[in-house]
C-alpha cells in the first residue's frame, strides 16, 4: 500500500488552529504565527488525544487562519490556510471525509454543531497531549 492510501486509512484529526492556540492565555496574540508553530509542533510530537473516539494514529490537519498564515507543514501535521474563515474549511473537511471517522478540535460551539451535522466527533482543546 502507498503512503497516501495508507493515511486515508487513518481517522481524520482536524484541529481549530485559532480556537486551540486561543484556549491558553500566553501572550499568543502577540506572534499568532509563532503560536501556530507551537501548535503544530506539539500535534507532530504527540498526536492526537490517546482517549478519543478512534484509535490512532491519526492524519492530523491543522486549520489557520488571519495572521497565523504561513506557518508549513510538517512530517505527520499537515496544515491548511484557510483562504476566509477557519471555521468554514473546517466545516468543509469534516463533510469531505465522507463516512471515514473524523475528529474535530475546537470548543466553538457553532463549529461544533456544523462538523457534528457533517458526522465528525468533536473534542475540546485540552483532549490533544500537552493541553
Amino acid at each position: 500500500m502507498n503512503a497516501e492510501a495508507e493515511l486515508s486509512r487513518r481517522p481524520l484529526l482536524v484541529v481549530d488552529g485559532a480556537n486551540v492556540v486561543g484556549s491558553v492565555p500566553d501572550g499568543w496574540w502577540r506572534d499568532r504565527r509563532g503560536a501556530a508553530e507551537r501548535l503544530r509542533d506539539r500535534l507532530a510530537a504527540h498526536g492526537g488525544p490517546a482517549d478519543g473516539p478512534f484509535p490512532g494514529p491519526y492524519e492530523i490537519v491543522l486549520v489557520v487562519e488571519g495572521r497565523a498564515r504561513g506557518v508549513g507543514s510538517v512530517p505527520g501535521v499537515r496544515v491548511e490556510e484557510a483562504p476566509g474563515s477557519g471555521d468554514d474549511l473546517i466545516a468543509e473537511l469534516a463533510r469531505r471525509a465522507h463516512g471515514r471517522p473524523c475528529l474535530v478540535i475546537t470548543a466553538d460551539r457553532e463549529l461544533r454543531r456544523r462538523v457534528e451535522e457533517a458526522g465528525a466527533h468533536c473534542a475540546g482543546p485540552r483532549s490533544l497531549p500537552g493541553a
